[in-house]
């Protein structure tokens, strides 16, 4: 349970701090962050939460990174349900905050239902000025997943140096947000892109399938691909 607590906590400080950033703070104008803001703010998410969490729970924060510690081999296939769960509801939880404090707003209409609102993932659809495909998703989704996991499992590798996988892990989520979030908002997390979904609807949900499954299946590569070429399976 300590365990579930930690993901709760972790994943719900992601969504609030990485989809807060840019609903509350991407575009206000004049002193709004942006798209490398917002970047960051994902990534910081992920760096505090690793010194903070990390020795409890292992601070995944996403159903896609237990999938991909487990098909690596790091993490106990008997534990992967229960991550999820936590980790979608402290995503839920976190993206419930936001709504709270956005809905407080006396001129608040509702968080909208068009590609990118509330920070939902998207494809098919011209929200920074360019169109990209289904096709085009979800190929950046399994690959920047892939990568992500390749990351992780390299920088918490036995004789990595001690200390430093945390902000590795944070800096490269940064680089996969400033890469990817003009061709779908960035997920690679199905927690995280669950979470806002349900609040805004419509097509947020109709193309949820895909921000569930390409994490999924790129983690999943990862693992395989890792456990392979590790020096842990040479022993």
């Amino acid at each position: 349970m300590k365990k579930l607590l930690a993901e709760f906590i972790g994943t719900s400080w992601l969504v609030l701090g990485g989809c807060g950033a840019a609903v509350l703070a991407a575009g206000v104008p004049d002193i709004g962050i942006g798209l490398v803001g917002v970047s960051l703010a994902f990534g910081l998410t992920v760096v505090t939460m690793a010194y903070a969490i990390g020795h409890i729970s292992g601070c995944h924060l996403n159903p896609a990174v237990s999938l991909g510690l487990f098909m690596g081999g790091r993490f106990d296939g008997k534990e992967l349900l229960g991550y999820w769960a936590a980790q979608i509801l402290g995503a839920i939880f976190g993206a419930g905050i936001l709504y709270l404090i956005v809905s407080s707003s006396p001129d608040f209409a509702g968080v909208g239902d068009g590609p990118g609102a509330f920070a939902t993932n998207f494809y098919d659809a011209n929200v920074y000025g360019v169109n990209f495909g289904m096709i085009g998703a979800l190929v950046i989704e399994v690959v920047m997943t892939f990568f992500f996991l390749i990351a992780i499992l390299g920088s918490t590798y036995s004789k990595a140096p001690g200390g430093f996988a945390g902000i590795a892990i944070g800096l490269c989520l940064t680089l996969i947000h400033l890469i990817s979030i003009p061709v779908t908002n960035t997920s690679v997390n199905p927690a995280r892109s669950i979470s806002q979904a349900i609040f805004v609807g419509g097509d947020a949900l109709s193309q949820l399938w895909l921000f569930i499954v390409a994490p999924l299946v790129g983690a999943a590569l990862a693992g395989l691909v890792y456990k392979f070429m590790s020096p842990e399976m040479d022993k």
